[in-house]
């Protein structure tokens, strides 16, 4: 048999069946947990107490005791050497009955199984002591502190019971005793604080200088300064301990902690210049990254007893050390000369903030990649604003910005901003030409837009509009994919009144073969001829431009054009929005009016049902999958018709219905699951489909093959069973 294996003569034990819950619905009656368990307790059997015994015979007392004792031998001798609470128990019983001789005996033998245990040893002596038998306490409190001598608590406790009998000769000899075995600061400050109790100053005087060999701290020596200050004001005697400290630590005193309590020190016996004087020794014998706080006091302390001068001094020259170690360890870090830079810049010494440029300009980055040189060109430019502004040397800025135009790599990469700069720098100069110079080369060398624009709006300004015509020429030839270029050039036109011009521009822009944003474009040449009151030019253009797209905006947009009056066309977008409803309606009127009142209404809506009518045929014959689209026309379409006033109402409905008559039924509908990737993980996704009335007169068919493919399938299906 194996070792999980039955012999024949034990009987194999079976968990019970679970029982099915046929059932699980909620019960009538429901019951909570709270009264679960308090029917269980209430269930339970009452707790059997022991039987009160009360002894009336001195032989039924002895037996009991015998009994008792026996018990508590036993669990001594079973468990009593890794569980003293077993020994406490039986001396204290012991001590309950007055037996104090085999009270001790027990405690005795506990501390023979452990005497390092001291809470036996504080349980011993305070039984000793709570029937006043001192003699006896002193002899285990000897003992304790004999064997334990690095346990402050027995010699506190100790010295506590000498000083509460009156036997301070005593407590003294036991601090003694303590004070061989060269305890921490808290046992030197007892022993201090026991003596200046009674008054004893020179024997704490005492106690300090063996303090201060013992335990040669910073601590120690602030202690005993106080200590001098505070028993007899002794100026002299405490800054005697504070010029010891520094000179007997060695290189422990090297400690801001000292410095500040030796200056405060000073600063309290109203001795500024010595602390003035310790403060800077301190500062300049640390590391500079172990005095924070030094140096934090000493700014305090400046602002209180110091000169602005002073103050602002300390301030700055702290910075620049710490700038200096950033700059030196990371030269490349343009962040750090920044910083570096603003503070002499605050501080306003014009050289030595020139001397910091320099050195932050002559950190060339590695690469000729832009990302490498974004934050660097920014040095270039503070300087060459910093030699304007605040140095007032024009000339000085000037060969800033030429060195740094020579520095760049401009056939890798440009910088439009330092052109720009710097030609506004010759225009404030008064020069006009230099900077037409510098932007010409700037041109010449490495074009972009931005360099044409603000070309092109300096000259605006200037009032030249030749040369404003001739970069306009120059950008788009550069650039003659660039819409914005096309569109800026003939609303210059416009702006000046040459519409013939202006109209040129934008032939010549829709003509381009490629163009970066076509549409707005064509938005803007249509809003030109609408601006000019030109219906048909406006009209052949939508034409023109349904010709190249068909596109479902386009459409509404040409719709919403024929609906809408010249006037109310014409009209900024900005005021549209600022009219209330009253006005628009007023302007509405009045256009109308103007083009023929209801018959030039009734025509304006007849153009605009045919576009739509136009609209949505193209979209459901030549993009059958554009759904979507043909759903958003019939809805613009709908509201057209529902807003059209040149028609009775009973033509409205008729035209209304006939516009709901087109619109699609919404079904929801299954296809296969496809990545971005093009391929099939497999499952079905949920998508909602239209059904165009057109559609549905296909339907049926489809129907009818769909329930053929499913009777094929169960055909199939029984015939494999049947196999």
């Amino acid at each position: 048999m194996g070792d999980f294996g039955t012999t024949s003569g034990q009987r194999e034990h079976k968990l019970p069946r679970v029982t099915a819950v046929k059932n699980k619905q909620a019960a009538p009656t429901q019951i909570t947990a709270e009264q679960i368990i308090r029917e269980s307790k209430a269930l339970q059997d009452a707790e059997l107490k022991a039987p009160t015994v009360k002894i009336t015979d001195p032989e039924e007392l002895a037996e009991y005791r015998l009994q008792k004792r026996k018990t508590f031998e036993d669990d001594a001798r079973r468990v009593g050497r890794w569980n003293p609470t077993v020994w406490v128990k039986y001396a204290q019983w012991e001590e309950q009955q007055k037996d104090f001789r085999r009270a001790r005996s027990v405690w005795e033998r506990a501390l023979e199984v452990d005497y390092r245990n001291v809470s036996l040893w504080l349980k011993y002596v305070e039984m000793e002591m709570r029937h006043r038998f001192i003699n006896h306490a002193r002899n285990v409190w000897d003992r304790a502190v004999s064997l334990l001598p690095r346990i402050d608590q027995l010699w506190y406790k100790y010295i506590h019971m000498e000083e509460m009998l009156g036997n301070v000769a005593g407590a003294r000899q036991i601090f003694e005793r303590w004070m061989q075995w060269e305890p921490d600061h808290h046992g030197w400050m007892a022993y201090i604080k026991m003596e200046l109790r009674y008054g004893e100053v020179e024997r704490a005087r005492q106690i300090y200088e063996r303090y201060v060999k013992c335990l040669p701290s910073v601590k120690a020596w602030v202690r005993y300064a106080k200590f001098e200050m505070k028993s007899g004001g002794d100026v002299a005697a405490a800054r005697a301990c504070y010029e010891r400290a520094v000179e007997e630590l060695g290189e422990d005193a090297n400690n801001e902690e000292l410095f500040m309590r030796f200056a405060e020190f000073e600063e309290k016996v109203k001795e500024v210049e010595r602390a003035r004087a310790i403060y800077k020794y301190a500062l300049d014998h640390l590391p500079k990254s172990q005095a924070g706080e030094l140096y934090r006091r000493f700014v305090q302390f400046e602002k209180q007893q110091g000169d602005r001068e002073g103050i602002e001094e300390v301030i700055v020259s702290e910075r620049r050390f710490k700038y200096e170690e950033e700059v030196r360890a990371q030269p490349l870090n343009y962040d750090s000369w920044f910083d570096y830079i603003r503070l002499e810049e605050s501080a306003g010494d014009i050289e030595r903030t020139r001397e910091v440029y320099e050195r932050a300009i002559s950190n060339v980055p590695p690469a000729p990649e832009k990302r490498y040189w974004q934050r660097y060109i920014y040095l270039w430019i503070k300087y060459a604003l910093f030699e304007e502004l605040e140095a007032e040397d024009m000339e000085r800025a000037r060969e800033v910005y030429r060195a740094c135009l020579k520095l760049l790599p401009h056939k890798a990469f440009t910088f439009g901003k330092i052109w720009i700069m710097a030609a506004q720098f010759e225009i404030r100069q008064l020069r006009l030409d230099a900077a037409r110079k510098i932007l010409g080369m700037a041109l010449g060398m490495c074009p972009k837009n931005k360099l044409f624009k603000s070309y092109i709006e300096m000259e605006l300004q200037l009032g030249c509009i030749d040369r404003c015509r001739t970069l306009y020429q120059k950008y788009i030839e550069w650039s003659p994919a660039n819409a914005g270029a096309w569109g800026r050039f003939a609303d210059l036109e416009r702006s000046l009144g040459e519409a013939e011009r202006a109209r040129a521009v934008y032939e010549l822009a829709i003509a381009q073969p490629v163009l970066d944003m076509p549409e707005v474009l064509w938005k803007a040449y249509i809003d030109f001829e609408i601006g000019e009151g030109n219906r048909e030019g406006a009209r052949e253009l939508y034409e023109r431009l349904l010709q190249r797209t068909r596109h479902v905006k386009v459409w509404l947009s040409y719709a919403k054009f024929e609906a809408t009056p010249l006037a109310v066309l014409a009209t900024p977008a900005d005021e549209a929005e600022a009219m209330d409803e009253e006005a628009a309606a007023a302007q509405m009127a009045e256009s109308a009016e103007a083009e023929g009142g209801e018959a030039g209404t009734a025509e304006r809506e007849a153009r605009a049902r045919r576009v739509y009518e136009r609209a949505f045929r193209g979209l459901r014959d030549s993009q059958p999958d554009a759904k979507e689209e043909a759903v958003m026309l019939l809805e613009s379409w709908r509201a057209f018709e529902s807003s059209c006033t040149s028609r009775p109402e009973e033509e409205l409905e008729r035209a209304v219905a006939a516009v709901e008559g087109k619109m699609p039924k919404r079904v929801k509908r299954k296809r296969p699951i496809v990545l971005d990737d093009g391929s099939e993980p497999g499952g079905m996704e949920e998508y909602y489909d239209y059904i165009f009335p057109d559609e549905a007169a296909a339907a049926p068919n489809l129907k009818l093959l769909e329930m053929a493919h499913k009777w094929k399938r169960q055909k199939t299906g029984g015939e494999g069973g049947g196999d």
